[in-house]
C-alpha cells in the first residue's frame, strides 16, 4: 500500500504557490530558532558594496593586468579604481574586528550582544565577517539567492550562515535585532537598505534606540545631497539627525561604543 504523506512531508506541496505563506513563515521561525540557540541578543549590521575587493586582491589584479603584453587600458583603469576603493574593505575589517573584540570582552559571558551581521556575501560583507573572525568572535550572514554576484563568504560558520528567498524576510532580520547600522559605500542595494532603515526610524516603525552611521563623507556627499532634502522641504531638518557621517574608523568606533555603553546603562535601569 502506498504511504500517504503528511502535508508537511509533501515537498511538491511545500514548493507550490498555495504553500507560499508557509515558506515565508519558515524564513521567520527558522532564523529565530538559530539566533536563540546561539544566544544572539542583538546585532551590528554592516551594509556596503559586494564588489569591493581586499587590498591584496586589488593589487594582484592590477599587477596581472599591467604585466600583460597587450594592455587593456579600460580594465587597468577599473582595477586602479578598485585598488583605491579597497580601503573601504580594509576599514570594514578593522571596524568589525574592534567592535567584536569589545563585545567579547564585555558580553560573551552572558549571551552574545552586538554581534556583527552582514548580507553574507563578498565585498564589504566579507570584510565585516572577516573582522569578526579575526577577533575570535561569531558573526551572522543573511544571504539571499540571486542569479549573480552573491555567494557565501568563507568567514561564516555554517550555523549562522542563512540563505533567504524573500528579500522582505531578509530585511526583517537585518532590522529586528539590530542596535546599530553601519553603511559603507555601495550601489543600489546599499541605497535601498539605507533608505528603508531611515524611513522606518523616521516614521516611528522602529522605536528602539538605533545608531545609524554612514562611512566616508566624500563618497556619500557626492552620491546624495542630504541637506537638499531638507532645503526643499522633503524631510524635516531634524531628520538629518537620524544618522551621522564619519570619516575614520576611529570615529566610527567611538560613536558605536559610546552608543553601546549608553545602551548598557539603560539595561541596568530595566
Amino acid at each position: 500500500m502506498k504511504k500517504i504523506l503528511k502535508a508537511y512531508e509533501n515537498i511538491d506541496f511545500l514548493k507550490s504557490p498555495q504553500a507560499r505563506i508557509l515558506r515565508i513563515m519558515s524564513e521567520f521561525v527558522e532564523p529565530q530558532a538559530r539566533f536563540q540557540k546561539h544566544q544572539i541578543k542583538d546585532t551590528v549590521v554592516f551594509f556596503g558594496s559586494a564588489r569591493l575587493p581586499s587590498r591584496e586582491d586589488a593589487e594582484k589584479q592590477l599587477a596581472e593586468l599591467k604585466a600583460k603584453k597587450k594592455k587593456d587600458e579600460s580594465a587597468i583603469k577599473k582595477a586602479e579604481i578598485n585598488l583605491k576603493n579597497s580601503r573601504y574593505y580594509e576599514d570594514a575589517v578593522e571596524l568589525s574586528r574592534r567592535v567584536t573584540a569589545w563585545s567579547i570582552k564585555n558580553y560573551y559571558h552572558n549571551g552574545r550582544r552586538y554581534v556583527v551581521c552582514t548580507g553574507g556575501g563578498p565585498g564589504i560583507m566579507e570584510a565585516a565577517n572577516k573582522g569578526a573572525h579575526l577577533a575570535g568572535g561569531k558573526s551572522v550572514g543573511l544571504n539571499i539567492s540571486l542569479p549573480f554576484e552573491q555567494f557565501a563568504n568563507p568567514y561564516l560558520e555554517d550555523d549562522l550562515n542563512f540563505e533567504f528567498h524573500y528579500f522582505f524576510m531578509r530585511k526583517f532580520w537585518f532590522a529586528y535585532p539590530a542596535k546599530a547600522i553601519v553603511i559603507f559605500p555601495g550601489g543600489f542595494g546599499t541605497l535601498d537598505e539605507l533608505a528603508e532603515i531611515l524611513t522606518l526610524v523616521q516614521t516611528g516603525k522602529i522605536k528602539k534606540d538605533m545608531k545609524i552611521l554612514i562611512y566616508d563623507s566624500i563618497y556619500w556627499n557626492d552620491i546624495i545631497n542630504f541637506q537638499k532634502f531638507a532645503e526643499n522641504g522633503m524631510i524635516s531638518e531634524e531628520d538629518l539627525n537620524l544618522f551621522k557621517i564619519c570619516d575614520t574608523v576611529d570615529e566610527m568606533e567611538k560613536e558605536l561604543l559610546a552608543h553601546f555603553e549608553n545602551m548598557k546603562d539603560k539595561d541596568k535601569l530595566m
